[in-house]
């Protein structure tokens, strides 16, 4: 409508030149010649007929709306087929968020449990919980730490708190309170320095394990802080640990039997630079103990048999099988 307009703001102008009378019309102006009588003599001669000019004229118009028509027509067409490009470029347009892949949303450190225990899921900022009602324990938790959350400077919590999202009676610290055990950390605080959220959530009671000082404060904690370096040298690493327990008899606590673990697991998944998946499973006794970190390391698929869970089941099951079969020591090495 645009262009029509246009079109005719020249003729008009064209016109105008020449004297001609112009009588504007809704949406264009029609150009109307000079021997039109004027309106005073259409009152008084009310059987007053148009000229035959005016149909010249009429005629003329149509002319120049079908030439003006097929000339301005096809390009707005064009301009129309080819305005969803410009639509789905800025789509692609950079705002400010990474680009991802299909596979950035996929929550591959999110395992399944393979048997008929008692599981609540619970979701947390930094961390998803397993919890098991029976055993007062984490059957899991899991999460992914990415080298930005290891840079966080957030001070250390240090105060236990019960889970407010646990169904029922939740763990308070003091059912700890001289069990001879610590309040072993699965997702440690170390990993949740990048928030204060996450950090106080990690604290909660669901997050603990019965565990012996000696493990908790030494090789443990050597396999937590490798993580942290796994995820500064790569990226990101996809982290799930909890407790194997084989025997449910031995508890702490007075109001509620929290079962002590015989062991613990870690299992690790990230994508090296060639695009290819690696994973490794870690599995420690809950004793003391002294020992290199290579002498824990396992095949995830034999971690999967100990504890009767599925882990990153989110993989094509090709890959989960290639990359569970067997792990390679270089992928979880660090040069210092």
């Amino acid at each position: 409508m645009q262009a029509l307009q246009d079109f005719f703001s020249e003729k008009m102008h064209f016109y105008s030149g020449r004297r001609q009378n112009i009588c504007k019309c809704h949406f264009f102006s029609v150009i109307l010649p000079r021997n039109i009588p004027n309106m005073s003599a259409r009152k008084k001669n009310k059987s007053y007929r148009l000229p035959v000019s005016i149909v010249s004229v009429v005629a003329c118009l149509v002319a120049i709306l079908s030439y003006v028509y097929s000339s301005v027509m096809p390009g707005r067409t064009q301009a129309e087929s080819t305005s969803s490009a410009p639509v789905a470029a800025a789509a692609a347009i950079d705002t400010g968020t990474p680009a991802t892949d299909a596979t950035a949303d996929i929550r591959y450190e999110l395992p399944q449990v393979t048997d008929s225990r008692s599981q609540q899921i619970i979701e947390h900022l930094a961390y998803t919980v397993s919890y098991n009602h029976d055993w007062h324990l984490p059957n899991w938790v899991a999460y992914e730490l990415t080298h930005h959350e290891v840079g966080g400077d957030n001070s250390r919590s240090d105060k236990f708190l019960p889970d407010p999202l646990v169904d029922g009676d939740p763990v308070v610290s003091k059912d700890y309170s001289r069990s001879g055990y610590d309040r072993g950390h699965m997702a440690p605080a170390g990993d949740m320095k990048w928030s204060d959220q996450a950090m106080r959530e990690s604290f909660y009671m669901t997050n603990m394990c019965p565990q012996n000082h000696n493990n908790n404060a030494g090789d443990w904690k050597d396999l937590e802080e490798l993580v942290r370096d796994l995820a500064t040298a790569y990226g990101n690493v996809y982290v799930c640990c909890g407790p194997i327990v084989t025997d449910a008899s031995h508890t702490i606590g007075d109001v509620r039997k929290i079962v002590v673990p015989q062991s613990f697991y870690k299992v690790l998944l990230r994508k090296k630079n060639d695009g290819r998946w690696t994973a490794i499973g870690f599995v420690m006794n809950n004793a003391p103990a002294n020992r290199p970190l290579m002498t824990y390391m396992l095949p995830v698929d034999e971690v999967e048999q100990m504890t009767h869970i599925d882990f990153f089941c989110q993989l094509p099951d090709s890959v989960q099988a290639s990359v569970e079969a067997d792990y390679t020591v270089a992928d979880w090495t660090v040069k210092q």
